[in-house]
């Protein structure tokens, strides 16, 4: 009897550490944790922004000089290959300390930097005036996201729970994460049946085909990097089955969604991928981390509401960001093919004959003055 007890007493999920002590040293070790991960995902997507920028900026360089090196000859873009690395390092390490639901909305601060790079490097000599009414829409939109990025980390979930092999294969066997899932794959098949047999290229149908992707990329991530923290630590999980099939689901997962985001980049400008699909990532995987993680269990509705209002603010900041950018404009030729001048036909070269075209022809002439002559 003991021993069965003792048993449900294991099986039972871990309750959140905020709302049983909110005073002790449980709750201040797990704020210290939300402010490593969230410090740990700013500076990662920070990074990667700063990296892509430079990246861009070798590519530019190149093709703007007569340097017949090969982008990857160069030093700026291994450098922006490091930066991208390590920021990725960042915020793979974030998920770790934080909850799922605090760092996949910081993504916003890649689009906040980003907006800010492309302000300072422009070369470009505006007046005052243009300047403002041209990005005064970026200054608002960075504002409104930092705002609702410190909305997100003040009020974020403060729920913390071991990632050991147990309690992630509990999590994945528990009602609610199969109804999710079973809901996701429904609505996952549809999309792609009216994506591939319908031709619904619609951006919505194919970020949404994204978002469902992310959203267990993001799950997974999140259980691989707790583990291998756990196992860096001393507590070895990585004999356990259940992190090998997260590690392919995370793999898998990722190139799907990198494949439908190129598709979607064929066809759509990229400030509307990058609004469009920061939204729709974001929102599912809150409510993925919400099922699968349990973050919101023990939070007070104050804390909560504030979280959802710190995501409308930063969803709308972003929006207000990649409107304001630049939409890509196709290539043309230097030279139009109108522009060029039309020899006449007097100035074309003439064919070239051999030397018994030239013999025949003279020998035809010769005969027409013979004629006339005679005549």
């Amino acid at each position: 009897m003991d021993r069965a007890r003792g048993a449900a007493l294991q099986l039972r999920p871990l309750l959140p550490t905020s709302s049983a002590d909110p005073g002790g040293s449980e709750a201040s070790f797990s704020y210290k944790e939300n402010l490593i991960g969230a410090l740990l995902a700013i500076f990662g997507h920070l990074v990667v922004s700063i990296a892509l920028n430079l990246q861009k900026y070798c590519h530019i360089r190149l093709a703007g000089s007569k340097d017949p090196r090969a982008y990857f000859k160069t030093k700026t873009w291994w450098l922006g290959l490091f930066l991208m690395l390590l920021g990725e390092l960042g915020v793979f390490a974030s998920y770790a300390f934080a909850p799922l639901s605090l760092i996949v909305p910081l993504s916003a601060v890649s689009v906040i930097a980003s907006a800010i790079i492309g302000i300072i490097f422009i070369k470009e000599k505006w007046k005052p005036k243009d300047f403002l009414r041209r990005y005064v829409l970026s200054f608002v939109g960075c504002g409104l996201a930092i705002v609702g990025t410190y909305l997100l980390v003040t009020f974020a979930p403060n729920s913390h729970e071991k990632m050991t092999g147990e309690n992630i294969t509990r999590h994945l066997v528990s009602w609610p994460f199969l109804l999710y899932m079973l809901v996701e794959i429904i609505l996952f098949c549809l999309l792609l049946y009216f994506y591939k047999e319908k031709n619904a290229n619609n951006i919505v149908v194919i970020l949404l085909l994204v978002a469902l992707l992310g959203s267990m990329t993001v799950v997974t991530v999140k259980a691989v990097a707790g583990m291998l923290v756990l196992s860096i630590q001393g507590n070895l999980q990585l004999d356990y089955p259940i992190f090998y099939v997260m590690f392919v689901c995370m793999v898998a997962t990722a190139v799907y969604q990198a494949a439908f985001l190129s598709q979607a980049s064929q066809m759509y400008d990229s400030s509307l991928i990058a609004s469009v699909g920061y939204i729709l990532s974001t929102t599912i995987a809150i409510t993925a981390g919400a099922v699968f993680y349990l973050d919101f269990i023990g939070e007070d509705a104050l804390h909560i509401c504030m979280f959802a209002l710190g995501c409308l603010i930063a969803f709308l900041g972003v929006f207000l960001i990649t409107r304001n950018r630049k939409k890509a404009i196709p290539f043309e030729p230097y030279i139009s093919m109108d522009a060029m001048p039309v020899p006449s036909l007097n100035k074309l070269p003439r064919p070239f004959c051999s030397s018994e075209d030239t013999a025949r022809k003279t020998t035809n002439q010769e005969r027409v003055l013979t004629r006339l002559n005679l005549r």
